[in-house]
């Protein structure tokens, strides 16, 4: 699996068609297909799910869904976290993943399930007595042959794999598309929707959790207030905005960069905003502001400042991308292996060719704000 043109220029061009759509936004770890028809996509991570972490691979399940492709998301339900002068203790899952999934399959009709990696996090409760202490607490196959694998014998995994095989079966049955608007009527999907919903209300899950815990709503007139600085005789912005009455603002005070920020934008569109299947259906704006935010009521309107991000940040990510376009190459400047390449980007010109960060951003984002700078869609 070759994540993108931008980190694999060598060989990404060689995907299938079908395998890249599903990678426009971030690659997950595997797609399974049949007769070249996705069926469903597998993420695995072994981080600490705390705050925004769990969200940093949202983004890629997304895709997946977006695509009528059905996920599933293996991560820990606690990870041992050590460090010096304290004992070991158990990092636990942030539990909001569970609503913001279910909100994905409420919108898609498409699986999109959680499975818990396996941990002694169930039957060691203090961190100190796992038998898998020097592993995180995470257990791994001890087959070589699946080395670095969630054990596949622990509950979690076998009712993951009675899942992938009902979606098989539905498949075989049915075919890749009929059988897709089966997919969420099928016991073993249906019982798992219900687990994740236990478990968002059973480990304490709210809507004022991290990543929501960085949000603010406003009217949308304090954002069109805002941005009026940017309008003239010639300009004026256009009505995508104009078109919802608030608008959801995502805060970041932080360095520009990637990871978390893009999945937990990801995730606050369909926690907070989507009611459709394009950003174009949303009840909110979007809109993520990179700096210090405040709220002026008296003269609605914001106030940004910070010493960390500016809008060259962005541009200057934007840029070192576009190192990866050759689409300004004469004929003869093209290399025989580029040829390929050169021929995916005329069809779909530096989308696969921009930074994870840059894609999720400008996908989801209606628009970015920066102290001194800003950017938007009008339609």
């Amino acid at each position: 699996m070759y994540e993108s043109d931008a980190n694999n220029a060598r060989n990404f061009h060689t995907m299938p068609d079908h395998i890249k759509k599903i990678l426009y936004l971030d690659a997950p770890d595997l797609i399974v297909e049949i007769d070249h028809e996705p069926i469903f996509s597998v993420e695995v991570s072994t981080e600490a799910g705390t705050g925004h972490n769990v969200f940093q691979r949202f983004a890629r399940l997304a895709a997946s869904v977006e695509n009528n492709v059905p996920s599933f998301y293996i991560y820990p339900e606690a990870v041992i976290i050590t460090r010096q002068n304290t004992a070991p203790r158990w990092d636990r899952i942030n539990p909001l993943i569970f609503k913001a999934l279910d909100d994905v399959m409420s919108i898609y009709n498409i699986p999109s399930l959680f499975y818990y990696f396996p941990t002694d996090f169930q039957t060691h409760n203090t961190a100190s007595t796992s038998p898998n202490l020097i592993h995180k607490g995470l257990k791994y196959d001890p087959n070589r042959n699946y080395s670095g694998s969630p054990l596949g014998t622990d509950p979690e995994m076998t009712l993951m794999f009675s899942a992938m095989n009902e979606i098989i079966s539905v498949v075989e049955r049915h075919g890749v598309i009929k059988g897709r608007d089966k997919l969420l009527g099928k016991r073993p999907i249906i019982d798992r929707r219900t687990f994740m919903n236990q478990e968002f209300v059973r480990k304490g899950g709210t809507l004022t959790t991290s990543p929501l815990s960085a949000i603010e709503q406003v009217p949308t007139q304090y954002i069109l207030n805002y941005l009026s600085q940017y309008e003239n005789n010639q300009y004026q912005i256009g009505e995508l905005l104009r078109s919802r009455q608030d608008t959801i603002i995502y805060k970041v005070d932080a360095k520009f960069r990637g990871d978390p920020y893009p999945g937990a934008l990801a995730a606050i569109d369909y926690l907070k905003c989507r009611e459709g299947k394009s950003f174009e259906e949303r009840r909110y704006n979007l809109i993520m502001v990179w700096g210090n935010l405040t709220i002026d009521n008296t003269n609605q309107t914001l106030s940004i400042v910070s010493t960390k991000s500016t809008i060259n940040d962005f541009v200057k990510s934007v840029q070192a991308s576009e190192n990866k376009n050759i689409l300004s190459k004469d004929y003869n400047q093209i290399s025989n292996s580029e040829i390929s390449r050169y021929y995916m980007q005329v069809r779909y010109g530096s989308t696969y060719s921009k930074v994870k960060h840059i894609r999720v951003f400008s996908y989801f984002a209606d628009a970015i704000l920066f102290p001194d700078g800003a950017l938007w869609r009008d339609a």
